[in-house]
């Protein structure tokens, strides 16, 4: 068994290369930072991480893009209840889902985002052709649906996108305090990844339901290029998650890219960032990033957060501090 990696995952140590692929291509997902996870639903939130990275770095073998990679990947994890984006967002106010999703291309930074979106299965995907085939960046509420259904995108019940967890999760909530606190987020989460392909180009993807009981209409960061991530190929790319009022409070994405262009590591520059978004507001979160190199490091502030990387044919998976796992991919 392999040693426990240091609280913070850092991959800038090279893995074992293994069979004839280019060595750049590097693929890292996170399912979100957040409190205590039961032991029965970490297997599971494993083996939906594992998926969503084995499904992005396939995608680069096969020649893909990094944009199509991040993409690939986010899908997985909104299509899997355990998350929250796409199926299993949590709930707002009144009980319904209304979802954010943002990505971005290092080459061009071009970038597509949607915020409270409802009734569409992948965010992601929409996030995407915003980027695409519109002169904007950023479609919102009932412009973006109305984007959607002009694109073909197929809308489905929003009883599809709600599970038995989230809603007992908004009674609880309800029940218990009412709205989030910044220094303890235990119902947020979000989903993101960061790829490399074989050119060296760069993207990042990430979406999310948002918090428990939020207002209707509210938005944090995962939409917002900048603080819910950020691709550049010249500095790295990048996904937060966490608490999303700090997280664009401090514009954390760009922040930590910032620290790289000042010539931190990957390892160096992440910490800083989320150090400091903890003593200016105590907010708490993680974050998965790729420098320009092919560095690349998961951290959080938070008590977990389930991560995937995906480099040299190996796959790393982990939730907790210390409990990194390896295993060879086919």
């Amino acid at each position: 068994p392999s040693p426990p990696r240091p609280p913070s995952c850092a991959g800038a140590e090279p893995l074992p290369p293994s069979g004839s692929i280019d060595m750049s291509l590097v693929l890292v997902v996170h399912g979100g930072g957040g409190s205590n996870i039961s032991t029965d639903r970490k297997e599971r939130m494993r083996q939906g991480i594992a998926r969503a990275a084995t499904e992005g770095y396939n995608i680069l073998k096969e020649g893909g893009s990094a944009v199509d990679a991040v993409e690939g990947a986010v899908a997985v994890l909104e299509n899997d209840p355990e998350f929250n984006a796409g199926c299993g967002s949590v709930l707002n106010v009144n009980g319904d889902v209304e979802m954010d999703a943002s990505i971005m291309d290092g080459k061009n930074l071009s970038a597509g985002a949607v915020s409270a979106v409802r009734c569409i299965a992948n965010p992601i995907k929409l996030a995407r052709l915003v980027m695409e085939k519109t002169p904007h960046c950023f479609l919102t509420g009932h412009g973006a649906e109305k984007f959607a259904a002009d694109m073909g995108v197929p809308e489905i019940p929003v009883e599809k996108l709600i599970t038995e967890r989230s809603k007992k999760h908004l009674e609880k909530e309800k029940q218990e305090k009412g709205a989030e606190k910044p220094d303890c987020p235990k119902n947020t989460g979000t989903v993101g990844a960061v790829a490399m392909d074989c050119n060296g180009n760069l993207a990042y993807a990430t979406s999310t339901g948002g918090i428990v009981n939020k207002m209707i209409g509210r938005v944090g960061d995962s939409p917002c290029i900048g603080a819910g991530g950020y691709a550049d190929n010249n500095i790295g790319a990048i996904s937060t998650t966490g608490h999303g009022e700090s997280i664009l409070k401090v514009n954390l994405a760009r922040l930590t890219l910032f620290h790289i262009e000042q010539g931190k590591t990957a390892e160096e520059a992440a910490e800083l960032a989320l150090n400091y978004m903890k003593s200016k507001l105590k907010g708490l979160g993680g974050l998965i990033l790729i420098s320009k190199t092919g560095d690349w490091v998961a951290k959080w502030t938070s008590v977990s957060m389930p991560w995937a990387a995906a480099k040299d044919d190996k796959l790393q998976t982990g939730i907790d501090f210390g409990d990194t796992k390896i295993v060879d991919l086919p």
